[in-house]
């Protein structure tokens, strides 16, 4: 079924203006949907909302089901009770034009007391229906929220080392060693419950709020997990592990025109074939908590269903991998069975093989096409408008430069002329050349991250790929979204056929935290 019409806003939470160092789910992200409302946005795509580990990439998370607790809004807590509002005077109010990256180690020093506090004060005192929220919260998710607080507090009390580095007792879940650090740490457990409880009721809110102004979110789905995750800690089984509980290979792509050596991801590849026998029950679960959510989620490394790169892992390099067959048709028939749909789109960008299109067509799930990537030789003109029908289009992704910085700096010269040929004349800047061209095309999706929007250049990038340290880093400033942009960005959806249309909310839920 194809995907309605619809204009959207990439942003990621912690890019939010909110007050502690990082965006979060508070008042900023509120005001930031009304804007969203103003400017007849349908969409409101967000990356990967789970607990950050290496890198604070929200790619590189510790786990696939529970959430960043640095997104948890401290005064959505205070005002319903879980810490006195006097308490959080300490933390720094991003009230100036400019913007402030996040420090994160300076968040996670600054908050994270904080939000403990608010936890154990909650998993302390808290009654009525909040109580009665949060324990239907726990039975309902101790599928994955039991093992997930578990291994966030053991690799708190192993000052975050990998799990594999942990007593071996603890490392291979010996069921004494198990059962005794559940007792040891009974009170910790609980705060860390219901701190995902927290999150997972302020982001439901958030979503009600979005639903209520016909705004749809767009999730992001990760192929791989990180090996230090509570996945892996909970199911080896699922995960080419040798028996010191090793990767025996990891991922990654291979050499390229960008690299005569390839990426070594290093995530742990799966076994498709114990997953297969299991109904993909790991895959059914996670793709349902997902589409729970959110309402639309992007596939990232679509190309790794059809195949993916192998590598040995005591190899430093990605050059002597190979490709496997990956599980194909025969996932998403057990996923659309399942869900009842795949609300789904694929991230198709690169190398990608005609086996790979012909996958993603026979499931009718619609790829991708990014603007900047168009300009080149004759090959690349099908990331263009003009071939972006069923397609979701994007001047750029967080994975891009913004596009003044690329026009400007990134771009060769042959791609700037064809850039110019392409859009002609554009007097409000050749960001707005391409905000236009996504927006009049064909795509079915027409997604702009803000910081084109915004007009910005190569500082608010917000992900280098090949740069280690540095990322994920940019937030926009308080007003910098002006009514101005609103309206200019309305009158373009309304033109475009790209105004939202109502859909059905969420349950009428009491969402307090």
């Amino acid at each position: 079924m194809p995907f309605p019409r619809a204009a959207g806003i990439l942003l990621h939470p912690t890019s939010l203006p909110s007050r502690g160092g990082v965006g979060d789910f508070g008042p900023a992200a509120y005001r930031f949907v009304d804007s969203l409302a103003s400017a007849r946005q349908g969409l409101w795509q967000v990356l990967p909302l789970g607990p950050v580990g290496y890198g604070n990439s929200p790619y590189s998370s510790t786990s696939a089901f529970a959430g960043n607790p640095l997104l948890i809004s401290l005064e959505r807590l205070a005002s319903h009770g879980w810490i006195d509002a006097a308490k959080l005077s300490g933390l720094p109010s991003q009230l100036s034009s400019d913007s402030t990256p996040v420090e994160y180690d300076q968040v996670f020093a600054a908050k994270m007391p904080l939000l403990f506090e608010a936890g154990r004060s909650f998993a302390a005192s808290a009654s009525g229906s909040a109580r009665e929220r949060f324990e239907r919260f726990c039975s309902e998710n101790a599928w994955w929220l039991d093992d997930f607080v578990l291994f966030d507090a053991l690799r708190a009390q192993q000052k975050l080392a990998s799990w594999n580095e942990w007593p071996a007792e603890l490392a291979h879940r010996e069921p004494g060693a198990m059962a005794q650090v559940r007792k040891e740490l009974a009170v910790d457990l609980k705060i860390r419950s219901a701190l995902q409880f927290a999150f997972f009721e302020q982001w439901q809110a958030l979503r009600r709020y979005c639903s209520e102004r016909s705004i749809r979110i767009v999730g992001d789905v990760a192929i791989f997990v990180n090996y230090d995750s509570a996945d892996v800690w909970m199911r080896r089984d699922l995960f080419r592990l040798n028996d010191n509980l090793e990767p025996e290979v990891v991922s990654g792509v291979p050499p390229d025109f960008f690299s005569k050596t390839g990426q070594r991801w290093g995530n742990p590849l799966y076994r498709w074939d114990v997953m297969k026998a299991q109904g993909y029950e790991w895959w059914v679960q996670r793709l349902r908590w997902a589409t729970r959510s959110c309402d639309y989620i992007r596939l990232d490394h679509f190309r790794g269903f059809d195949q993916f790169w192998e590598i040995p892992a005591a190899d430093p390099t990605a050059i002597n991998g190979r490709w496997v067959d990956g599980p194909r048709d025969d996932l998403f028939h057990k996923l659309r069975e399942a869900l009842g749909g795949l609300p789904f789109f694929a991230e198709d960008l690169g190398l990608i093989t005609p086996e790979v299109h012909a996958l993603r067509n026979r499931l009718q799930i619609p790829g991708i096409a990014v603007l900047q990537f168009g300009f080149g030789d004759e090959g690349a003109h099908m990331y263009l408008p003009h071939r972006a029908a069923g397609k979701v289009i994007y001047t750029g992704t967080h994975d891009n430069d913004t596009t003044l910085g690329w026009f400007h700096s990134g771009a060769a010269e042959h791609e700037r002329r064809n850039a110019e040929c392409y859009f002609g004349r554009c007097d409000d800047g050749i960001h707005w050349a391409f905000i236009r061209a996504a927006e009049t095309s064909a795509a079915e999706f027409a997604i702009i991250p803000l910081q084109d929007v915004l007009g910005l250049s190569s500082e608010a990038r917000m992900n280098t790929p090949s740069l280690h340290g540095g990322n994920w880093k940019w937030r926009f400033a308080p007003g910098q979204f002006t009514p101005e942009l609103t309206a200019k960005l309305a009158q373009l959806a309304e033109v475009t056929d790209r105004f939202p249309q109502p859909f059905s909310i969420l349950p009428n839920e009491d969402f307090a935290a």
